[in-house]
């Protein structure tokens, strides 16, 4: 139970804070300052091997619908230990979920689960709340893509978005097919043998730990020389001296030796400019000059970013070079006047951001108690407002003038009866 529970908050409940991210899910209470449990998003099946993702978008609703009333029902019972009869529900979401997933979600809560009340928070606004201030230009590199979203007086600036397929899942190809391409493992049999004769693929877990343990990010001059070698066709350019190799302990018997020249080269896809010369740090740029003119001074002195990503060491110190370096191009010299760029340092691990942030929200419950969509107000409208309206949709759009409109939520320390 969350500390001094019922203590000034009128004897009701803490609410749930649920950040239900593509490859892990964050989940705890609201006002404290960690999550109480942090585990896979994914469900097992005993007659699937496989473990199934439960944040998927290109599956039927029933399906969908199946694998989250189960994810959800282990993180009540199994994790959190809590009636969802009582408590409300903060639901920290990506501005590129799509509303079939979030509608399914909310079925699942009302319906099966019984929740009193729902409020969808975006993950980029609620991580400005942990540091108080209201305008920033948000960067969220997670599993499946790098989302910039700028925030600016508290309104997201939504038509200034930008997004790439550049994350942690494309870490973990990028790093297993390297794998299977140059490394050896010594086994009790034999010594030296190719990995892809002794296993076909490589468990993402195992890509997981391996990339967390022995992968970091090189400085910008470095990374530049990589990623020369990776395209030189004529040979003329040189790589870097790599990194010591490390062993890596697949299980009892089995031993990978990791080449030191993966540990350093697989996260520069994030930093290597495509065809259309797309990278992690041009995403912030691209998403400045689209903002209005007044406000890029702010933003660009105010870059936040999130997500698991974010953690790998030396990612921080990288993104602020390759912007300096960038900025001095022409394309972004004369659109961008601004060269001062400042990073800030949340109060919490990249990956906990955004989930902090839903912990403080769902903490002033004054504010949670008006913003919520409450269940009685669900089961009459069968929809759940966007988050980007500021407040819900007017009743009389959905219903006759005459009829009595749905009850909301009432505050929590509201006088009405």
């Amino acid at each position: 139970m969350p500390l001094y529970e019922g203590l000034g908050s009128g004897g009701e409940k803490t609410a749930v804070v649920i950040d239900l991210g593509e490859s892990f899910t964050k989940c705890g209470f609201a006002g404290e300052t960690g999550p109480r449990c942090i585990i896979p998003s994914e469900i097992k099946k005993s007659d699937i091997p496989k473990p199934i993702k439960v944040v998927q978008y290109n599956i039927n609703t029933e399906e969908l619908y199946s694998y989250l009333k189960e994810f959800i029902h282990m993180l009540y019972f199994r994790h959190l230990l809590v009636n969802p009869r009582d408590r409300r529900v903060v639901i920290v979401e990506s501005v590129l979920c799509p509303s079939h997933f979030r509608e399914t979600l909310t079925r699942v809560l009302f319906k099966y689960f019984e929740v009193p009340s729902v409020l969808f928070a975006p993950s980029h606004l609620m991580s400005l709340l942990t540091l108080g201030i209201n305008s920033a230009m948000v960067l969220d590199c997670g599993y499946a893509e790098s989302l910039v979203l700028p925030i600016y007086e508290g309104i997201p600036v939504l038509s200034c978005w930008g997004a790439l397929p550049l994350g942690g899942k494309a870490i973990h190809k990028e790093l297993e097919n390297q794998l299977l391409e140059q490394c050896t493992v010594d086994t009790g049999v034999a010594k030296g043998q190719r990995l892809p004769s002794v296993m076909g693929s490589v468990p993402e877990d195992v890509v997981e730990d391996i990339k967390v343990r022995t992968c970091f990010v090189s400085d910008l001059q470095r990374g530049l020389k990589i990623q020369a070698s990776k395209f030189n066709m004529d040979g003329s350019a040189e790589r870097p001296s790599p990194p010591p190799d490390v062993d890596y302990p697949l299980d009892g018997e089995k031993i990978l030796h990791v080449v030191g020249s993966i540990r350093d080269s697989v996260v520069e896809i994030l930093f290597e400019q495509d065809n259309e010369e797309k990278s992690v740090a041009t995403l912030i740029l691209d998403a400045l000059i689209q903002c209005p003119i007044d406000t890029r001074k702010q933003l660009a002195e105010n870059l936040l970013v999130i997500g698991g990503t974010a953690m790998l060491p030396g990612f921080l110190h990288r993104l602020m070079a390759e912007i300096r370096y960038l900025v001095d191009k022409p394309k972004y010299k004369e659109a961008l006047a601004t060269k001062t760029f400042r990073i800030h340092t949340p109060p919490a691990k990249p990956n906990c951001v955004a989930w902090l942030g839903g912990a403080v929200f769902g903490a002033l419950q004054d504010i949670l108690g008006s913003r919520s969509v409450s269940k009685e107000y669900y089961s009459q409208t069968g929809r759940i407002p966007d988050w980007c309206c500021l407040n819900n949709p007017p009743l009389e759009i959905m219903f006759d003038v005459g009829k009595a409109p749905p009850p909301m939520m009432k505050r929590a320390f509201s006088t009405e009866k």
